[in-house]
């Protein structure tokens, strides 16, 4: 089994930044990648970021990169997405997943564990 606990959520005004992290606990030494979802009120869980994690290769999701960087510290098997230049759209919960199977990191089925959310919220 593995745990994953999300930090660093909260309200900030539109132009700032925040920086979440995710904790993984418990059986990681099968990671195939981590990533960050996100689901805004009455939305699909959409993919924000990811990385493989024996290459360290990067995804982003689709309008993100530059805004947006994922990053990983691999002895504290925890990773992190700063997000700046945040806009109200961004407002979501964002959920760290954990992938222990090989699959298209873009899709939620290939992670088999999910952490509880950490809630973003952008004021205009």
């Amino acid at each position: 089994q593995v745990q994953l606990v999300e930090s660093g959520g909260g309200l900030v005004q539109a132009g700032g930044s925040l920086r979440l992290s995710c904790a993984a606990s418990g059986r990681t030494v099968s990671t195939y990648a981590m990533g960050w979802f996100r689901q805004a009120p009455g939305k699909e869980r959409e993919f924000v970021a990811a990385i493989h994690w024996s290459s360290g290769y990067i995804y982003y999701g689709d309008s993100l990169k530059g805004r947006f960087t994922i990053s990983r510290d691999n002895p504290k098997n925890t990773i992190y997405l700063q997000m700046n230049s945040l806009k109200p759209e961004d407002t979501a919960v964002y959920y760290c997943a954990l992938a222990t199977v090989s699959g298209n990191v873009y899709y939620k089925a290939t992670y088999n564990y999910w952490g509880l959310g950490t809630q973003v919220t952008v004021s205009s």
